[in-house]
């Protein structure tokens, strides 16, 4: 295959292109899982590790020498805290995770490019793969820590999935624009880190929206992560239902954001050799 020739960028061949290389995608996701650790004497022990560590030292931080808390009413303990803290790391770290590596799939994979019949438009979607299994993770340790604090789970909990699907196709849409961008500005891998960081801080992870001034919330609601981590938080703490409405607008333009990043993708990928 000549690495020139222009890639077809429609919906059409997006879902094919997904269907036919699947079995691809997962031998590649399960590769990235293990590889990251291999080598080191705990393995895969720290893909639980990291989160609960992280969440110890951020509810230290914003529980007890901020004394942030969330309103919920009674003795708050810092246990409830750090459950709803949790919800936003989560919901952070799979949008982050994908993100910050982005600019470096194509970079790194030089020998896709150049010399291998390769689907290169995969590549997104397969560190997506290995970010989705550490959120499962943390998921499993979130919901173990629930039912230790409060002896049962929400029905609502089964919702989750939907809640974070359109999460899941937004960040890959970006994934394949920051891929590409990646190898002709090299600035965006060292740029992105930065963003992410930022998005960290005005998104209700550490604090609720109701906290901030009628003022600044406008540019709280407009962080794409606000609205997954309020509704995960419905879902996964309150035991409510998700604002179904919202979440099939937030779908709807968030695979559209999918579509156009891949085909912004597949139309510039012809150039990738050139570059690298």
């Amino acid at each position: 295959m000549n690495p020139h020739t222009a890639q077809p960028a429609g919906f059409k061949a997006l879902t094919l292109s997904l269907w036919n290389n699947r079995h691809l995608i997962m031998q590649m996701t399960r590769r990235e899982v293990v590889g990251r650790y291999k080598g080191s004497i705990i393995g895969l022990l720290w893909s639980f590790l990291n989160p609960v560590l992280m969440l110890t030292v951020y509810t230290f931080v914003f529980s007890v020498v901020f004394k942030a808390r969330w309103g919920m009413g009674g003795d708050e303990s810092k246990t409830q805290f750090a459950v709803v803290l949790f919800v936003g790391m989560i919901v952070h770290s799979l949008f982050a995770e994908v993100l910050n590596r982005a600019p470096f799939l194509i970079l790194s994979n030089v020998n896709y490019v150049k010399k291998v019949i390769f689907p290169l438009e995969i590549l997104p979607v397969i560190s997506m793969g290995a970010a989705l299994f550490h959120s499962l993770i943390s998921l499993v340790v979130l919901l173990t820590a629930f039912v230790i604090f409060n002896s049962y789970l929400h029905w609502t909990t089964v919702f989750i999935p939907l809640v974070l699907l359109p999460l899941v196709i937004l960040t890959l849409g970006l994934a394949w624009i920051l891929a590409s961008l990646g190898v002709f500005i090299r600035d965006v891998g060292q740029t992105i880190g930065i963003v992410t960081t930022i998005m960290l801080f005005l998104s209700p992870v550490f604090f609720p929206v109701t906290s901030l001034p009628e003022t600044y919330r406008p540019i709280i609601m407009a962080n794409p992560l606000t609205f997954i981590i309020e509704q995960a938080r419905e879902v996964l703490i309150w035991g409510r239902q998700p604002d179904w409405a919202m979440l099939g607008i937030y779908t709807l333009a968030a695979t559209a954001a999918a579509w156009s990043g891949y085909a912004w993708f597949q139309k510039t990928r012809k150039g990738f050799a050139d570059v690298l």
